[in-house]
């Protein structure tokens, strides 16, 4: 299912759009708060410059609302219908569910930012 050279691959693993190669994050762990904006400037084994204009990741926030909504509705579905949870339980299961994974929220509304502008290149490598 998760082939190298997929859109899927790349925003799951937080790899470099283009070559899939390497982490775009200093730190791949999410939850590693101090670190979770900090990324490398460019891609060790392609080239691409990861920011390519100044703020272009504040799109992600645009993105990230999709994928917040995304969480919230799993954790109703989950919470309403499989533990038959009263409102105020599936409300409360909701918030807990967006706080718990607000770092992967960050990451994944980056990593689908990113690859909208960037195809991947199969051998990419620096000229």
């Amino acid at each position: 299912m998760l082939k190298k050279g997929s859109k899927i691959y790349s925003i799951l693993t937080g790899t470099c759009p283009r070559c899939q190669s390497e982490s775009m994050y200093l730190k791949r762990n999410p939850y590693i708060l101090s670190a979770i904006f900090e990324m490398f400037d460019t891609c060790s084994h392609c080239g691409l410059k990861y920011k390519m204009e100044p703020s272009f990741f504040y799109g992600a926030m645009y993105v990230s609302y999709a994928v917040g909504v995304a969480f919230a509705v799993a954790a109703f579905v989950v919470s309403f219908f499989f533990f038959k949870a009263d409102l105020v339980t599936v409300f409360i299961s909701i918030v807990l569910t967006l706080i718990a994974f607000l770092p992967v929220i960050i990451r994944l509304s980056r990593n689908i930012w990113i690859n909208f502008f960037v195809k991947y290149k199969n051998g990419a490598s620096k000229a």
